[in-house]
């Protein structure tokens, strides 16, 4: 796809009112998709990589986090880097269209420059022209793929297993798909992806006997290597979701499973072994330093895109380990060159998915069409229009939370509203209207109920440090890998590096200290306990948005941050 020359010339008309220095290789990409993604081949061992895509079927507005705090041993290294910070790091040019495709920096001038990302035609067309060139190579779906907009929801995933199919994934492992419920993912996997994708879980048992669910690792053979792919479900699924549609099922972590497996997967004649893991990048980087004769990592789960791997050293060798972001934005290539039956080096590769450089493949296309087409009417629906910047992402809280949370705390009579940290979810840019599509991005679950419940001050305070050390215990394996929860119509300071009990501080309503004994009305939307019930939370905010139908700029209600200061996760 090449642009013609008034395009072009607007192209850069926008990115110098931008201010942007486009560097030579940004003006080919302008003029060229071709060359931005002309990758060469190295080696003989290949494997593509996309997570998280969060059922986004079409191109989208996604802006990255400002605020990505790591904490303990994990402060100031990948991933919790954001910003200028990221881009010193990895020597990406400030105003790049990679800049705009790893940062928050400029979102919205960037994005009016830069185009939409992702979209399954486009990632497609990506797909075949980098498998043209490495022959065997290896497709991976980290999970995530099934949830996360109207059709996918409506269609309990049946648009994305037919879409993956089509991409023509080889292997895949889960988290949210098991949100439809343990009989629905073995339908799948039992007959839509029989003889067509491996869908490997390690780590997912049963409960009463620990029978493996899944198989635990797909061998093949590429160029005459023999290759393991090792499958690691989110660990933390019953816990994080509802424990009641997995019932009979367990996860964990189970890194001593895990080094069982690998070395199983070595005696089968496996020469390359990998890790396709929905654990978190933090939860993967202690994993690679305690489990031996991983060749490499293939992340997901924390949405972070990390454009080269981190090298982890272990009792035996070196794991690489990677993080391919999320919503279809990115496709990570990792190529190894394989002699005398070891990995002996590697090229390695996250190309952002810029749908205005690729080409739509003309069949996927045309499937993603027939999947919409019964639902247009619904999903265009404009319900409002948006002033502001609409995003979600960040460590506390994003323009779309808050909208939500302002929507529940109106429309529910509630002094305080809590909306889960939940990281998919796409971007609204200033002015664009809001359909209910967009609104259906945010907030397409199983068990979408709205809530209003009273609580008192120690609840709340109690709640608000059980999710605080999900995110901030300095043990990765403690940490569940989602955002901090959104919290509407209470201030409150937060002190990452305290220990449980001690981060929440000076809790605060309409500016007086939250009474510990006080009983307060509190909104919530999808509550994990089977039999609760409610107004789906999009009918709530629907309602609301086609009330006000013009929505001006969300004040964010983020926290005072202690003891953070020169911290590279924050911007």
């Amino acid at each position: 796809m090449s642009m013609n020359r008034r395009e072009f010339m607007q192209v850069l008309a926008a990115a110098s009112a931008a201010g942007f220095v486009l560097d030579s290789r940004s003006l080919l990409a302008a003029q060229g998709g071709e060359r931005f993604y002309d990758l060469p081949r190295f080696g003989n061992v290949h494997f593509l990589h996309f997570t998280d895509c969060h059922a986004q079927l079409l191109p989208i507005w996604f802006r990255e986090p400002d605020v990505n705090l790591g904490v303990g041993s994990m402060q100031g290294k990948t991933p919790h880097l954001v910003g200028e910070k990221l881009l010193k790091a990895y020597g990406i040019k400030a105003g790049s269209r990679e800049a705009h495709a790893f940062t928050y920096l400029d979102f919205v001038q960037a994005a009016k420059t830069y185009g939409k990302v992702g979209g399954f035609a486009h990632l497609a067309t990506l797909v075949k022209q980098l498998r043209a060139s490495r022959p065997g190579a290896l497709l991976l779906d980290g999970g995530d793929t099934w949830q996360g907009s109207a059709t996918a929801l409506w269609s309990k995933g049946q648009d994305m297993v037919d879409a993956c199919k089509l991409l023509a994934v080889d292997v895949m492992t889960g988290h949210w798909e098991y949100t439809y419920g343990d009989k629905r993912v073995k339908e799948v996997v039992e007959k839509d992806f029989a003889g067509k994708i491996d869908f490997v879980a390690q780590n997912v048992k049963t409960a009463d006997f620990g029978d493996p669910v899944f198989k635990p690792y797909s061998l093949r053979e590429m160029n005459g290597v023999k290759v393991a792919v090792i499958g690691q479900s989110f660990p933390y699924t019953p816990i994080a979701n509802p424990r009641y549609l997995v019932p009979e099922w367990t996860f964990g972590i189970q890194d001593e499973e895990m080094q069982k497996v690998v070395d199983e997967a070595r005696a089968a004649g496996a020469q390359v072994v990998v890790v396709l893991s929905h654990n978190g990048m933090d939860v993967d980087l202690k994993l690679a330093s305690r489990v031996t004769g991983i060749d490499a990592i293939f992340g997901g789960h924390t949405h972070d895109g990390v454009p080269q791997p981190v090298k982890v050293k272990n009792a035996q060798g070196v794991t690489l380990v990677t993080n391919a972001g999320s919503n279809g934005k990115f496709l990570g290539v990792l190529d190894f060159d394989v002699k005398a039956g070891k990995v002996v080096d590697f090229r390695y590769k996250l190309l952002p998915v810029f749908s205005n450089l690729l080409p739509a493949d003309a069949e996927m296309a045309a499937l993603i069409e027939k999947i919409r087409a019964p639902h247009l009417d619904k999903l265009q629906e404009k319900l409002a229009v948006s002033e502001g910047l609409l995003y979600r992402r960040g460590n506390f809280n994003g323009s779309w939370d808050q909208l939500i949370l302002d929507a529940m705390m109106e429309g529910k009579g509630a002094d305080i509203a809590f909306s889960p940290g939940f990281r998919w979810g796409t971007t609204i840019l200033p002015g664009e209207a809001i359909t209910f599509e967009h609104l259906m991005d945010q907030t397409a679950i199983t068990y979408p109920y709205s809530t209003l419940t009273e609580m008192t001050g120690v609840q709340i305070k109690d709640i608000l440090e059980d999710v605080c050390d999900n995110l901030f215990n300095p043990d990765p394996y403690k940490q569940q890998g989602g955002d901090m929860v959104r919290v509407g119509g209470l201030a409150y300071a937060c002190a990452p590096n305290e220990k449980m009990g001690n981060r929440i501080q000076d809790m605060r309503v309409k500016g007086q200290p939250l009474d510990p004994n006080k009983k307060y009305k509190v909104a919530g939307w999808a509550p994990v306990g089977e039999g609760a019930s409610g107004e789906p939370i999009w009918e709530v905010v629907a309602r609301w948005l086609r009330e006000k139908k013009t929505v001006t700029p969300r004040k964010l209600n983020s926290p005072r941050l202690i003891g953070v200061a020169g911290n590279p996760g924050l911007a």
